[in-house]
């Protein structure tokens, strides 16, 4: 059974007590007298005794009210025990079994944080300044590679460039001697077709000549 545990049940207990005792006035006289000051910070009334006695004896219906609101009030309204048991729990809780505890731990973290700051965060720092100037030179060496490697490639199409600019020069050239060269044969050839026609016809013509000639006989 752990300490909380007990502590409520005596906190029960201790209401069935004033349940069982009877009267608010009464819970104040167990509690210390009638000038001492309750849970909620009020005075306990004092004089319990005699005002019941000025308000009726036992069994009458004032001495029966009052019971009543004494009653109502340890249910409702004084929880003095269950807070005391509640504040005792948690004293030895926190102070008796925890100890230094929570001290301990805090002093624990900052020794951590201490190690940390005077040891750790350098040795990264070194280290990470190291990996990272190898990385940098790497990155580099990477970089003129790549710079090399895309003038190479410029190069290479500049120089196929020219070439294929200089192929269809030379391809343009090729062609309007050809085409300039079909103009000339094709000037030469309707010249001898023209000089053949011309042929034809004095052939034809001397033929009908000839012709006429036959025809008169």
């Amino acid at each position: 059974m752990t300490s909380r545990t007990r502590a409520r049940k005596a906190g029960s207990a201790g209401l069935r007590r004033r349940r069982a005792g009877g009267g608010w006035a009464e819970q104040a006289a167990m509690s210390g007298g009638g000038t001492e000051t309750s849970a909620g910070g009020e005075a306990a009334p004092g004089g319990g005794d005699k005002k019941r006695e000025s308000l009726g004896t036992a069994g009458s219906p004032a001495h029966l009210i009052i019971k009543d609101l004494g009653e109502i009030h340890s249910r409702l309204l004084d929880h003095r025990p269950v807070i005391q048991g509640e504040t005792r729990y948690f004293v030895k809780e926190f102070e008796e079994k925890r100890g230094l505890r929570e001290m301990r731990v805090l002093e624990n973290l900052k020794n951590m944080i201490h190690e940390t700051n005077e040891h750790t965060l350098p040795k990264c720092t070194e280290i990470m300044q190291d990996n990272l100037s190898q990385v940098l030179q790497r990155l580099q060496a990477a970089s003129d590679s790549v710079c090399r490697l895309q003038q190479r490639e410029q190069e290479r199409k500049k120089i196929l460039n020219d070439h294929l600019i200089a192929s269809e020069k030379q391809h343009i050239i090729q062609w309007e001697d050809f085409m300039k060269e079909q103009h000339s044969k094709q000037a030469e050839v309707d010249e001898e077709h023209r000089k053949a026609m011309e042929r034809l016809k004095e052939q034809y013509a001397e033929m009908e000549k000839d012709l006429a000639k036959f025809s008169t006989f």
